[in-house]
């Protein structure tokens, strides 16, 4: 391992991030804190907080990485085609994210700021990022419909992917495969779908 001296801020910020995203994967949210990061990376507490302002700010960083990585395969897994196509592409790409990386996606939603701080606006531009490929995409099937409208309806459909992933990947649902949680999912799209782009003839 490299001496303490070798590695800038930077590289040091990096190594949290990374120590922390796998204590997260393999034991889980609760497990992470900052003398358990410290140690893995061989540096004291101290020099965690040189690059992080608090435990906050630091889970605030990894759950912006968790971001990115749902992003990138959003992205990857949704080619260009229909827009009706791309949204359920888009809703089945994200259970299977979050199947796949359980105990990072549940992190965003189980870590919350004290009520008395504010969710830095870096990160809530992440957030919304997941929310603007859907309203782009119900934009363009139902394009008379006021932009504002439009906006609360691809919260309204992404809240309820999202409702359906926690209920099955929390066992909150009846004992079901992924396949049939999948077929759930098709269903909401295709009616919410079939439902917002009527709104072209009505």
């Amino acid at each position: 391992m490299a001496r303490r001296s070798d590695h800038s801020l930077e590289e040091i910020k990096n190594m949290v991030l990374e120590a922390a995203r796998t204590i997260v994967i393999e034991e889980g949210f609760a497990a992470l804190k900052v003398r358990r990061i410290a140690l893995e990376i061989g540096y004291t507490v101290g020099s965690i907080y040189m690059v992080f302002t608090n435990m906050g700010d630091l889970i605030m960083h990894v759950k912006a990485r968790t971001l990115d990585e749902l992003g990138d395969q959003l992205d990857e897994k949704t080619p260009e085609c229909a827009p009706q196509e791309r949204v359920l592409k888009l809703a089945k790409s994200y259970l299977e994210f979050a199947s796949q990386n359980y105990s990072l996606w549940s992190m965003i939603f189980e870590h919350r700021l004290p009520d008395d701080e504010s969710i830095p606006v870096w990160y809530q531009e992440k957030v919304d990022q997941a929310f603007v490929r859907v309203e782009k995409l119900l934009g363009l099937l139902a394009p008379d419909v006021d932009q504002s409208e439009t906006r609360s309806a691809a919260r309204a459909i992404w809240s309820g992917v999202h409702g359906i992933c926690i209920l099955s990947l929390t066992n909150t649902l009846d004992d079901v495969g992924i396949k049939d949680v999948e077929n759930n999912i098709v269903l909401l799209v295709e009616n919410f779908i079939r439902g917002w782009a009527g709104q072209v003839d009505a």
